[in-house]
Parts: structure tokens; C-alpha cells; sequence
């Protein structure tokens, strides 16, 4: 078990924010190769690695979300819970990857690993895989609640806003407002846990209000639910902190933006959360996340991100976020679009929860609000029988991350039976 973790806190140690990972990406090429494994690396830096005649490919993404000081990453251990100072963790999904390279230190055969790139920005590197692979079935190590094994997820899709507007030279005394400090979290898992969001608290408290914006910056990423915002505004009416937000009084002779109570509109009319449930798996079906707000120079950008189970479901979200963007004159661009992935019940999900169930006392088929690369591969690799699952990971993609060390334990318990149950049905 030990080894597991510290093959985790080496990766802790060399920086990979998503698009930032060639470091760990060159690492884990060599620690593969050091073992005798064949190593191949994509375009897209995807890396596969491979020995014998493959039963099954274990696959889980290297990249992660840098929050507060990471990738300065420090971490330590406190009732049985890793969690790092001031940062997020990165045990989504560098758990699974340090599970990996045990089992290749172990010099485990006829097996693939998966390793892809970027997937916390658009499941970009599962999107352009280029390999041949070989394996019937895949297990991904992405899922973050154990004894559950996920067979279904939810797909996506980012819609960026654009409108540039005028200035002038307003009257006002400045202000600057902050709010931070907030939670934060996953903006799939966590958008349904009442989480607030610091730019709709922004928004809600200069509703109403004769006030003009000069700057606004908001959000960290656009799969996290943003724990900071900070604005600069005029206004002749004397502002004053309330609640989480802090005001304070400040120079600043720049100009602000004509038009600024329809920017306000804007937020405080955008439905930032659930918008239908998927009662057959009590996980949300259709969610936006109003992820990032920047407005400089006259220039406004909103960023949100999208869930939905079903194609239909991300259509109509898709669809009514433009409209809601369009009728206040914003262009509107879909980007980072990737597929659900339709829950699927078969010989391999069941002998993995059959595994699961032999080492927690219990399993359960179910799917998830979070955009799992299963979708993105099956679509590429129809042959593929796939199945998610993973240690308990609390609070994904923010400072307050943290994974259960005997979570880790146990998960790594179910890998090491499901390759023996396939290892027997070879025999």
C-alpha cells in the first residue's frame, strides 16, 4: 500500500497541470521503459504502454487541476485522509497512475496501460487518440466513490459568450469587491451540493444596484465552481460589505462600461446549477456551471460549462444557454463538445462488480455527472467493453481535496482481482 502512495507523492512532485504535464509525461514514458514495457507516445502525448497479449487496458489521465499554489504540491496525512496545503491534490487521477506504475513494478503481463492527456480541459487527449488497442476490455480509474462501479456518464460541452461595449468617464467613487475564500468544487459531481458560487453572489448583490463596472474577474477553471471573484465598480451611492462580499473603497480613474446593468442581468439571470434530475440514477440529468467572468477594457467574456446524460439533454441545455446569452446581443461559441457515455451492463461490468463486491461487502451499478473519457473511447474503440471505478477522491478540483488512504487500499485490492478472475478465465 505504502508504495502506491509513494509513487503518488513523486507525482506530486513534478508539475502537470493539464497542458502543462511534458515533465511527468517524459517520467512515466522512462519509469515504464525501465520496467520492460513497450511504450508509445501519440501526438497528442497520450501514452500507451504495453506487454504480451493484453486481457485488459487500465486507463486513467496524468494531467490535473492546479488550484491555489499547485503544482507547488505539499502534502500530508490527517485522519486517515491525504490532502495537500493550500493546493489541490491531483488524486484525481494521479491515484490511479500510481497504481499503474505499481503494478508494472510488479512486472504484471499481458496487459495495456492507458495514460491520457488533457482530459481535465476537454477530455482533449482521449479525443485524439491515435493507438491500437488491443485489449476487449478497459477499466478506467477515474470514478471517486469506491465500491461503485460506473457503466454510464454524463457528456458536455463549453459555451464562451462574447460582447465588447463602450466606456465613459463615470461620476462615481470607486469600489472594490472580492469575494473569496468559497468552497469551491467539482462543477459535474458537485453542482448539485448548494455550493456557492462566487460569481452569482457578485452578480446577486449588485442586482438592483446603480453601479458601473470597470474590471471583473471571476472563476478559476471552467470544470470548477468559482471560489473568488473580484470587481472594481463606481458607484454614487456609497457601497458597503454585506455577507461574503467584501467592499472597500479605492482609487481608480479608469473607465468603466456604459451598459454595465445589463452585464449584471446577464449573471444574475444565468441559472447557475441543476436544471433537471435524472431520477433512474438520482444524479443531476441537464447542469451549467457559470465557470469564468472577465471583463477589461469594455471587452466581456463568460465562460460555462455544460452537462448533460443524454444527447438530447446537452442539445437542450446548449441551446437554451445560447438563447439566454444571444438575447442580450452576446456571440455565442460551443466549444470542447465530447459524447455521454449510455450506461451498458455486460460480462465485464459484471465480473467488475462482482470484484468490487468480494472486497467492499458491496456493489452498485451506477452512473455519473462528470465527463468520464469512457464516452470519448468507446466512441473510438466500439469493441471495447469498459467499466469505471476508483478510491473515494472528496472535493475534485479545489484546495480542499483529499482521497481516503484505505479507499486506496481496497481499490487496489479489486484491480489486482479483476486481473486474476481475467487471468483464470484464460487458463
Amino acid at each position: 500500500m505504502s508504495s502506491i502512495i509513494d509513487h503518488f507523492i513523486t507525482i506530486t512532485q513534478i508539475p502537470h497541470c493539464s497542458q502543462e504535464a511534458s515533465r511527468l509525461r517524459d517520467y512515466l514514458k522512462t519509469f515504464a521503459e525501465g520496467y520492460g514495457y513497450d511504450v508509445a507516445v501519440d501526438a497528442a502525448d497520450n501514452i500507451l504502454v504495453s506487454r504480451g497479449k493484453p486481457r485488459i487496458c487500465l486507463q486513467a489521465h496524468y494531467d490535473m487541476v492546479c488550484m491555489g499554489s499547485a503544482p507547488d504540491i505539499r502534502t500530508y496525512e490527517e485522519d486517515g485522509r491525504l490532502r495537500a496545503s493550500d493546493s489541490s491534490l491531483g488524486a484525481d487521477n494521479g491515484i490511479a497512475i500510481a497504481m499503474m506504475m505499481e503494478l508494472m513494478t510488479r512486472g504484471t503481463d499481458d496487459i495495456e496501460f492507458l495514460l491520457t492527456s488533457d482530459e481535465e480541459i476537454g477530455l482533449i487527449g482521449a479525443g485524439a487518440l491515435s493507438f491500437d488497442i488491443r485489449s476487449p476490455r478497459m477499466l478506467n480509474i477515474d470514478s471517486e466513490d469506491e465500491a461503485e462501479v460506473y457503466i454510464g456518464c454524463a457528456g458536455g460541452v463549453d459555451a464562451v459568450a462574447l460582447k465588447r461595449y463602450p466606456l465613459f468617464s463615470s461620476p462615481g467613487q470607486s469600489y472594490r469587491l472580492t469575494v473569496s475564500g468559497l468552497p469551491g468544487g467539482h462543477s459535474g459531481v458537485d453542482i448539485d451540493k448548494g455550493i456557492p458560487n462566487a460569481i452569482k453572489v457578485l452578480a446577486s448583490h449588485l442586482a438592483g444596484k446603480n453601479v458601473d463596472i470597470v474590471s471583473l474577474r471571476g472563476g478559476e477553471r471552467r470544470n470548477s465552481i468559482p471560489a473568488a471573484v473580484e470587481a472594481v465598480v463606481k458607484s454614487e451611492e456609497p457601497l458597503a460589505s454585506n455577507g461574503m462580499m467584501q467592499v472597500e473603497a479605492i482609487e481608480d480613474d479608469r473607465m468603466a462600461i456604459y451598459g454595465s446593468d445589463e452585464i449584471i442581468s446577464v449573471l444574475h439571470g444565468f441559472v447557475h446549477g441543476v436544471h433537471e434530475m435524472d431520477h433512474e440514477f438520482r444524479i443531476p440529468g441537464r447542469s451549467a456551471n457559470l465557470a469564468i467572468v472577465t471583463i477589461e477594457n469594455g471587452g466581456c467574456r463568460i465562460e460555462t460549462s455544460l452537462r448533460a446524460m443524454d444527447p438530447q439533454g446537452l442539445e437542450r441545455i446548449s441551446r437554451d444557454t445560447a438563447e439566454h446569452f444571444s438575447s442580450y446581443g452576446f456571440d455565442v461559441m460551443l466549444q470542447d463538445k465530447y459524447p455521454s457515455w449510455k450506461p451498458q451492463v455486460n460480462s465485464f461490468t459484471g465480473l467488475v462488480s462482482e470484484a468490487v463486491s468480494e472486497v467492499f461487502g458491496t456493489s452498485k451499478l451506477v452512473a455519473i455527472h462528470a465527463g468520464l473519457e469512457c464516452g470519448v473511447i468507446y466512441e473510438k474503440y466500439p469493441h471495447l467493453q469498459i467499466a469505471s471505478i476508483g478510491p473515494t477522491i472528496r472535493f475534485p478540483h479545489s484546495i480542499r481535496e483529499e482521497v481516503e488512504l484505505e479507499s486506496v487500499e481496497r481499490t487496489f485490492k479489486v484491480v489486482e482481482d479483476i486481473l486474476e478472475r481475467l487471468k483464470a478465465m484464460d487458463a
